[in-house]
């Protein structure tokens, strides 16, 4: 039994850290949102009343956060978590955040002998509640190594992508080719149902033909064609369309930042800053369907 600290219990988190205690793992977890850090309580985690206090004797610490910022303000600074984590303690950093702030966090981590991977995921709420995401992971071999059984207890597929940041990397051309795949498939969707195509009818047809994709397969945006999707649901749960229109952004900065040319990727972050105007940033990033719907 190994003592981990879960810090960040949202959508994701909280099925990723109910695996793990699952498995055997004495958790300590915290999160802003007391619920969440009730409910793993409650199943026999320890509630942390601060990340610094679920740290306290942590083996692994594990964080699942929003942003760049959130990530830096927790590791980095007078107040960060590396002024009090122990030498050789292994950090496993899970959220989608910048390269360059990832690689800031390593360098950070690396001057004070902690272990850290940068290792966002993708799979969504439902992977992470079945333990089936797919890691990608930057760092070095050595540290994937030390936490692979961890990862193991979470995902199914687990990448190494590259030295420090590149797991970051992976993760935002990932999230624009979804991005772009979920927007063609809502456009078409919506283009054959007007044209008086049944919905469950043409995603097959797609399904089966060169336009299938994840999309089509796993999480089609029109309601009704797939039970326990979010577009079935109201378009709650699953993955933010705010979290989808900064992952977006990030790829953006990184295809500037090494001056590669991304259209696709742009005109895609347009499209989700529009839903976020009209006040749909909370729903999931499916629920893009709706712009095309008269």
């Amino acid at each position: 039994m190994t003592t981990i600290a879960f810090i960040g219990l949202g959508n994701m988190g909280l099925p990723m850290a109910r695996n793990l205690l699952r498995a055997g793992h004495a958790l300590r977890v915290f999160d802003l949102l007391e619920a969440s850090v009730a409910e793993l309580a409650g199943e026999g985690a320890t509630a942390a009343k601060s990340a610094h206090d679920a740290v306290q004797g942590a083996e692994i610490v594990v964080s699942m956060l929003p942003a760049s910022r959130h990530v830096e303000g927790l590791y980095l600074g007078e107040s960060g978590l590396f002024g009090s984590l122990q030498p050789g303690t292994l950090v496993l950093e899970c959220s989608t955040i910048a390269p360059e702030s990832a690689r800031k966090v390593h360098q950070a981590a690396a001057e004070r002998n902690i272990p850290l991977l940068d290792a966002p995921v993708s799979g969504g709420t439902a992977g992470a509640a079945a333990g089936t995401l797919t890691f990608m992971i930057g760092g070095k071999v050595e540290h994937l190594e030390q936490a692979r059984p961890i990862f193991e207890l979470m995902g199914k597929n687990i990448f190494h992508a590259g030295p420090d940041g590149a797991g970051q990397v992976a993760k935002v051309c990932n999230n624009q080719v979804l991005a772009v795949q979920m927007i063609a498939t809502a456009e078409a969707m919506a283009m054959g149902v007007a044209n008086g195509l049944d919905p469950a009818t043409l995603a097959e047809i797609m399904r089966q033909s060169s336009g299938g994709n994840w999309t089509l397969e796993k999480y089609n945006p029109w309601p009704g064609v797939m039970a326990n999707v979010p577009a079935s649901k109201g378009y709650s749960g699953g993955f933010m369309a705010e979290l989808m229109t900064k992952d977006l952004g990030l790829a953006q900065e990184t295809a500037q930042h090494f001056g590669n040319s991304a259209p696709m990727g742009a005109l895609a972050l347009q499209l989700y800053r529009m839903l976020l105007k009209q006040g749909k940033g909370k729903q999931d990033f499916s629920v893009i369907q709706q712009l095309f719907i008269d």
